[in-house]
């Protein structure tokens, strides 16, 4: 027989096994090569005007999908050379040499490379609409989206596979040349681990990994203190190697351990349930502890990226909004033609204005002692104040007297890294004028613009109107005294119009001097246009996140999920034994069910675990609400994980059924 009517028998009888492998080619194919041509699609790009930045951002991730993808395929072939190695076993035994039987594998490799490859690019060509679609909703932005086929992607996938290819030929030749002919007809077959008794320090070890994890859970809440800024990057290795660390631990000695102590329990008196859940976990935990604990990592890591870059988008109006704290905003009396336009055009606006001046302070005053290290514990710096009159227009039930203040206009990343305390002194300078002021509350309402606060979120001290009179003898020595906020109150239509106005009649544009008599321009925007930069310059940022979140989590669902399906497999002659002594489907069922809550739930979960800590450390640098997008990300993951443990339990029954 010749060697490619071998070929073609071979993949016939093994179109069983095949479909899987071909199924993560096509996959893999089909995500990379759309992705690349929405890269090269100079439609999207025109109506997007993507930065330098961005497009190196987008370019960078295009390097990590590949990796993901090559992580994935050489799992899978992996996988698939694993279940045909009694098949690679007997070719040895009537006489093939190893090279003869690498040159067969190739010749199949390199047929279903080619199939794949086609199939997946003719996917990936349709659904990179879909998510150019995805990407000009997500950045706000209306163009039409053409299907155009870019050669340059195709000469990029096609240098990218067939480096894979050979990277996955590579694989299968060391493979076969570094087993003996006994181990391919066992391979299959062998059992991870039996175990019998566990030591005391293999117990100590289990224990030591929860340990490890909950420190690397109790780090991450101390990662941004003002003690641990200085160490800040030693302390992220320490906390991202103790949870590694503590992960791969729990998987490989903590979980084994429990499930062991379970089944002793019993003494002997094992359901139909405990042998097909208990003991299969832990006999086969030995060899699945790196792999869980990788898609563990993989699943913490991806969710946590995706859930900060969401965090990050979804917070754009309210940054938006700390920066302009109205639809409109006019400073020093300027642009009063902006105004005379919306009269002129019978556009309703309600207008508040907010008399302003300056004072010198230091916001360590109102510091913990626990924050003396801080740089800006004994800065100094200018501060704003307003009347309390003026403050009332937004806030009705404010009152003060005497030198009591209100402390505002303070939130975002800056109130959670330096968090500032009421019901202290701070002493504050004008000119020739000192006082002493209290703060009596501290609040994060926005009602200053971001150029007066110098970036937005910066304090404002609300003080009596006497106080404030007493203040405005000094004004010379600051820029800013008047702000005026516009809030537009009809139909949106009208703010178009507005919008339009603020721009043809250049209210945004600030002149004013500062103490040395200067004269300093400054750009204001409105809220609207505020909000669009924002949503442009992360827009691009959480669709490669979440285009890459998706990849993640579909590499290591589908690793679960061939997984099981191989030991589905191998476990077919137990299921055959189970049903002829008389166990129905129903019993075997409920401990494959327990064994597929284990598999996908207890990664699941600890990933989530993972992400909610690494995101709970840090995410006020990224922006204003946390609840929503950390949920929102967690339900995506959680319903895809479901989704694969539902196709798992699926194929365990067909198997089931087929056994008897």
């Amino acid at each position: 027989m010749s060697l490619s009517k071998l070929v073609l028998r071979s993949m016939k009888k093994n179109m069983k096994h095949y479909y899987l492998y071909f199924f993560a080619l096509i996959f893999s194919v089909t995500l990379y090569f759309s992705f690349v041509t929405l890269q090269n699609n100079s439609a999207v790009w025109d109506a997007v005007q993507m930065s330098g930045t961005a497009t190196a951002g987008f370019k960078a991730a295009t390097y990590i999908l590949y990796f993901i993808v090559l992580f994935f395929v050489l799992y899978a072939n992996h996988l698939f050379m694993k279940r045909r190695s009694k098949e690679i076993g007997l070719y040895q035994l009537i006489g093939m040499t190893k090279g003869l039987i690498v040159r067969l594998l190739a010749i199949e490799n390199i047929l279903l490379f080619v199939g794949a490859v086609i199939l997946g690019m003719l996917a990936g060509f349709f659904s990179s609409r879909v998510f150019a679609m995805i990407l000009l909703r997500v950045l706000e932005k209306e163009a039409l989206v053409t299907m155009t086929f870019s050669t340059q992607a195709l000469q990029q996938s096609m240098i990218v596979f067939t480096i894979l290819l050979l990277i996955v030929l590579i694989q299968m030749a060391w493979m076969i040349h570094r087993v003996s002919l006994l181990s391919l007809f066992t391979a299959a077959k062998q059992a991870d681990e039996r175990v019998r008794r566990f030591s005391a320090l293999q117990m100590a070890i289990g224990f030591m990994g929860l340990v490890l994890i909950a420190y690397g859970y109790y780090a991450s809440t101390k990662l941004f203190d003002i003690e641990s800024a200085g160490n800040l990057f030693i302390n992220m290795i320490i906390i991202l190697a103790t949870t590694i660390g503590g992960t791969f631990l729990v998987f490989r000695f903590s979980v084994a351990f429990i499930m062991n102590t379970i089944r002793l329990k019993k003494k002997g008196h094992l359901s139909i349930q405990d042998v097909l859940a208990l003991t299969p976990i832990m006999h086969r935990m030995k060899s699945n502890a790196k792999s869980l604990t990788l898609i563990t990592v993989l699943t913490g890591v991806s969710l946590g990226v995706t859930t900060l870059s969401y965090i990050s988008y979804y917070s754009s109006e309210a940054s938006a909004y700390s920066q302009v704290p109205g639809d409109f905003i006019l400073l020093e009396g300027q642009g009063m033609s902006f105004l005379n336009a919306l009269e002129k055009n019978n556009i309703a606006y309600d207008k508040v204005d907010y008399r302003l001046q300056g004072v010198t302070a230091s916001v360590g005053q109102l510091m913990s002692k626990k924050q003396q290290d801080n740089p800006l514990y004994d800065m100094e710096g200018t501060i704003y104040t307003i009347p309390l009159s003026d403050y009332k227009k937004s806030v009705p039930e404010a009152s003060l007297s005497g030198k009591d203040v209100i402390l505002t206009n303070y939130g975002g990343y800056m109130a959670e890294m330096f968090p500032l305390e009421k019901d202290r002194d701070v002493e504050v300078s004008a000119g020739e004028l000192e006082e002493t002021f209290h703060v009596v509350d501290v609040h994060d309402k926005s009602i200053i613009s971001g150029i007066v606060t110098a970036g937005g979120g910066g304090p404002i001290f609300v003080v009596t109107d006497d106080m404030f009179k007493s203040l405005t003898t000094q004004s010379e020595y600051y820029p800013w005294h008047q702000q005026s906020s516009i809030t537009i109150t009809t139909a949106k239509e009208d703010l178009v119009m507005a919008e339009k106005l603020y721009v043809q009649t250049n209210a945004g544009v600030i002149t004013t001097k500062d103490h040395e008599g200067k004269t300093q321009q400054y750009t204001q925007s409105s809220y609207e246009e505020k909000r669009k930069d924002n949503i442009e310059s992360l827009g691009l940022t959480i669709f490669t996140t979440a285009f890459l979140g998706l990849a993640f989590l579909m590499t290591t669902g589908s690793i679960l999920y061939f997984k099981q399906m191989s030991e589905a497999e191998e476990e077919r002659g137990s299921y055959t034994i189970l049903r002829k002594i008389g166990f129905a489907e129903k019993d075997i069922m409920r401990g494959i069910y327990m064994k597929q809550a284990f598999n996908f739930g207890v990664p699941l979960i600890i990933g989530l675990l993972h992400s909610y800590f690494a995101v709970k450390s840090g995410w006020f640098l990224f922006g204003t609400e946390l609840t929503a997008p950390l949920w929102i990300a967690m339900c995506c993951y959680i319903a895809l994980y479901t989704i694969f443990a539902i196709l798992s339990v699926g194929y365990y029954k067909k198997v089931v059924r087929e056994s008897l």
